[in-house]
């Protein structure tokens, strides 16, 4: 596969306590430079991202990140202040205690206010594949499909695991057409990007790629 294939599937990564602005912007200038599919980066650097990159590249932030017990009223307030501030795309991670306590149908309502409070924005939905059974997967696959969710997202990064092979086919199996999928978390080569993009991810969660590119001077 190409490698400007992958990398315009990449949704360019720093989401680190730690990261700073000059990194985010370092990193906006590698997603401009690489085509890359967006940056996504912490909340409180999206209004100036955007007016740094302008039209140049797609902004991309975190809602109730990482451990998805936030309030729904919160995650709505927490992604109409992104798409004030300029956000392009939204990830918000889900409440896994509800649905492991089989409360799908409040999963299933905050997954939708949320994707209105994004006014057209593009919503992905991180389930955190790790902390699932198969059986919640599925489950998830359907909720996120009920919603108009844009895509499932198997995971935040900050848990015990990130995006596994078999995780990714077992989505492309069970979303709906309206769905499509995107692996974050543990991507460390082009062969792993390669691999989930076969099984069916549009979206690939990582900062290693351009790293890679950058390095092995493979454009």
């Amino acid at each position: 596969m190409d490698i400007r294939e992958i990398l315009s599937k990449c949704d360019h990564t720093n989401l680190s306590q730690t990261a700073t602005w000059t990194e985010i912007k370092a990193l906006i200038d590698d997603g401009i430079k690489y085509k890359t599919a967006s940056v996504c980066i912490p909340p409180c650097y999206v209004a100036n991202a955007k007016r740094y990159a302008g039209d140049r590249l797609a902004i991309c932030t975190v809602i109730g990140f990482p451990n998805g017990y936030h309030t729904t009223e919160t995650k709505v307030f927490e992604t109409r202040d992104a798409v004030r501030n300029g956000a392009d795309e939204i990830d918000m991670v889900i409440n896994i205690g509800d649905l492991k306590a089989g409360l799908y149908d409040k999963v299933l309502g905050e997954i939708v206010a949320v994707k209105e409070a994004c006014g057209g924005k593009l919503l992905k939905v991180i389930i955190e594949t790790c902390l699932l059974t198969d059986e919640e997967k599925i489950k998830m696959c359907e909720i996120v499909t009920a919603a108009k969710a844009d895509y499932i997202k198997t995971s935040t990064g900050f848990s015990k695991g990130g995006a596994t092979r078999e995780d990714v086919a077992l989505f492309k199996a069970h979303v709906g057409k309206n769905v499509k999928i995107k692996a974050a978390g543990g991507i460390a080569s082009v062969r792993d990007a390669e691999d989930f993009v076969a099984l069916g991810a549009e979206r690939l969660g990582t900062s290693r790629i351009v790293k890679i590119v950058k390095e092995e001077n493979l454009l």
